[in-house]
């Protein structure tokens, strides 16, 4: 015998159990497609073929093209800002006193470690991370996605060098961001100019302490540089 209301209520869970499925499903499909093919490459039809689902529930799940795109990149950006300040609290917790290459590892490494160990998502998303930093129509994306946390860090390399230019410090940050993202997306370039074997490189994340010596370096080297000013 079933007591009134319970069936329904069972119903009710497993169909909003299958949405959430079915969700996840085109997110991560449209994540896939928009790194590999790009903005312009990649149609909702596209998508809701490879996801095995309607075009009307990538439109129900996802908006306009537009909106899936900003949805795809906004959702894992708590998370890597979540493992950026924490690496960034863990250090000051630790009393040790707040060093420039500190400040660049607490923000390159866990994207790295994320990039490396998140499966094939978060490999996507690195690639999502770098159309979005390299297009200025996607400025609104970054300065809600981004920014916020990217200003804090700012904050932290101005502080630990006041005398420095603001802009010096800002195009030093930038370019370690691209850098980051350069070895994140174009990893094959290093092998195929070193000449090792196709699918020979290394782990992503085994290039961390290269990468922000390289920045580390290179953001010291810009601070003892005027910026450029508008002429």
């Amino acid at each position: 015998m079933t007591v009134l209301g319970t069936e329904p209520a069972k119903r009710k869970r497993a169909s909003s159990q299958r949405s959430l499925e079915t969700r996840a499903r085109i997110l991560d499909t449209a994540e896939r497609l928009f790194a590999r093919d790009g903005f312009e490459g990649t149609s909702i039809r596209d998508i809701a073929t490879a996801a095995e689902v309607p075009v009307a529930l990538v439109n129900f799940h996802g908006g306009a093209k537009e909106d899936l795109y900003f949805t795809i990149v906004a959702r894992r950006a708590d998370t890597l800002a979540r493992h950026r300040l924490e690496a960034l609290e863990a250090v000051k917790a630790s009393g040790d006193p707040l060093s420039l290459r500190a400040v660049l590892d607490c923000f390159i490494r866990p994207y790295l470690d994320l990039a490396a160990t998140g499966g094939e998502q978060w490999t996507a998303y690195a690639r999502l991370i770098a159309q979005v930093s390299s297009d200025e129509r996607w400025r609104p994306i970054s300065e809600r996605c981004f920014d916020p946390t990217a200003k804090l860090f700012m904050d932290e390399l101005a502080a630990l060098h006041p005398e420095a230019d603001p802009q010096c410090v800002a195009g030093a940050f930038v370019f370690s961001i691209s850098a980051m993202l350069s070895l994140a997306t174009s990893r094959w370039r290093i092998e195929a100019l070193a000449g090792a074997p196709p699918q020979s490189a290394p782990p992503l994340d085994s290039w961390a302490d290269f990468l922000i010596g390289f920045c580390e370096s290179g953001f010291r080297a810009g601070l003892e540089t005027n910026a450029p000013r508008n002429r």
